[in-house]
Order: structure tokens, then sequence, then C-alpha cells
């Protein structure tokens, strides 16, 4: 059985042994039961590695977009309520190596949900994304941060 299912069936029947059918009953829940699943995972067969490194990949992914989101916005307002503007707009030309349509919308998307960037364009063959970026003083670092940050975040959280 998917240990993913596995993990909901825990969920629910938590939520039925507590009497608590709310999302955070059921969030509870998914804890205990991905917990429990993780302390017997010797028992099954495929040891279920995979599944507990997914989750830590996306757990890492969702933390680290959460702290860029906080750095960005501090950054933003900062510029904004400031009488010296360092803004410098720019649109900057990042090479992808995200492989699938799914890694490069939450790629594109992530980025356009940061403030101070936007995601622009994608060209046909998805290995080239246009950004506004509204700090573009050096445009190798933003591309360097693009790249080795939220870029390789996504290919290891859908890896």
């Amino acid at each position: 059985m998917n240990l993913f299912l596995l993990n909901l069936l825990l969920a629910v029947a938590w939520a039925a042994l507590t009497g608590q059918f709310t999302l955070p009953g059921l969030g509870v829940g998914l804890v205990v039961g991905f917990f429990a699943l993780w302390i017997i995972q010797p028992l099954f067969a495929n040891r279920g590695g995979g599944y507990f490194l997914r989750v830590w990949r996306w757990l890492k992914l969702i933390v680290l977009f959460h702290w860029e989101l906080i750095v960005s916005s501090l950054s933003v307002a900062w510029d904004v309520l400031t009488p010296r503007h360092r803004a410098r707009p720019g649109i900057i030309a990042v090479p992808l190596k995200a492989k699938g349509e799914a890694e490069v919308l939450l790629v594109t998307n992530l980025i356009s949900l940061t403030p101070g960037t936007l995601s622009l364009d994608v060209t046909e063959d998805c290995n080239t994304l246009f950004v506004h970026a509204m700090f573009s003083d050096d445009p190798e670092k933003i591309v360097s941060d693009i790249e080795n940050g939220m870029e390789r975040w996504v290919r290891e959280a859908l890896s």
C-alpha cells in the first residue's frame, strides 16, 4: 500500500478516535500517522525511505520559501519607506535546469509570489525564464540565487 494513502487512513482513524473531524484534527492525525509510519518503517519491504525523504524535501521547500518571502518583503518595505531608493528594476534571463512543466510552473509561481520579482515569460523549450527584478544591480547574483535557491529546492521536492 502507498505510504501516503496509509498516512491519510491513519489521520482519518485519529480523527475518528478523537471525535474531531476538523482540519486541525486531521492535521494532528497526519503528523501522528507520519511519525508512527516512520517508527515502523523497517517493517516495510522498500523501507519507505522515498516517502519520508519526499515529505522532508517538501517541508524544506515550504520553510525556505517562507524565509525568502520574509527577507524580500522586508527589503521591498525598507526601500519603499526610506527616502533613498535603491531600486534599479530590470529584466533578467534566467537559464532553467528544471525539467517538466510542473517544475517550471512551480518555480515561476514561487518567483512571482516573492516581493520584488515577477516571472514574465518562459521560452517555448522551457529552458529560459524572463524575470523582472526590482533590484537588478547584479544580474549574475540574481540568476545564481534563483538557480541555487528556489529552482534547486523545487527540483529536489519534485524528484
